[in-house]
């Protein structure tokens, strides 16, 4: 059973929230361990993003903030400090489970392997030949795209990335595969990513 952490200040949504995720399966608990965490931003004492930033240097479990602050800037902050979706109140009980499930299905997504090179996308860890790397979220979502594609292109990876909520330009992405270069190749995975000119790469 997954376990939810639930931080809302309003006491009768703290309860509505309880309670349709208990109806659905999930365990609502206070505080960390958990495998999701849905955050209010205005609490008493530690800001929802200032929960979310110290959680973030303890965690990679997905992280929902559930509030009726709808500003775009508000957004931004959020995604800034870690968050993996932003939904505002008064929000609808299906898209939030859907979401949820979304959210807890891709953490679930476990490991894939290719010629030897296997990622493990929860752990955000690369293997081969018997060592391993840590890897950056973005260089994690990177990797985890080029395993599903013989051959992908550039928007299509950013295109990934966007949906994960990290936001990358061209020339950051660059930078970001050679760094992923450079660290498989500290394993012994050498010319593992392809580039393959005026496309994309391949693995």
């Amino acid at each position: 059973m997954y376990k939810i952490l639930v931080r809302e200040d309003d006491d009768s949504i703290r309860n509505e929230l309880t309670s349709l995720l208990e109806h659905n399966g999930y365990a609502v608990v206070s505080d960390l361990p958990c495998d999701l965490a849905l955050l209010d931003v205005n609490m008493p004492q530690e800001s929802g993003f200032e929960l979310c930033a110290r959680m973030r240097k303890q965690t990679d479990i997905p992280i929902i903030f559930l509030t009726a602050r709808d500003s775009a800037e508000d957004e931004i902050i959020g995604f800034g400090v870690g968050a993996d979706d932003y939904i505002r109140k008064p929000y609808n009980s299906s898209v939030l489970l859907m979401r949820i499930s979304r959210l807890l299905n891709r953490r679930a997504d476990g490991t894939t392997e290719q010629r030897g090179l296997r990622l493990d996308i929860s752990d955000m860890r690369a293997y081969y030949g018997g060592a391993s790397v840590e890897l950056t979220k973005n260089e994690t979502r990177i990797l985890a795209a080029m395993f599903k594609k013989p051959l992908i292109t550039r928007d299509e990876i950013m295109d990934e990335l966007w949906n994960d909520s990290l936001y990358v330009d061209e020339s950051t992405l660059y930078v970001n595969i050679n760094r992923l270069r450079e660290k498989l190749k500290s394993i012994g995975a050498t010319d593992f990513i392809r580039t393959v000119r005026g496309v994309g790469y391949r693995l």
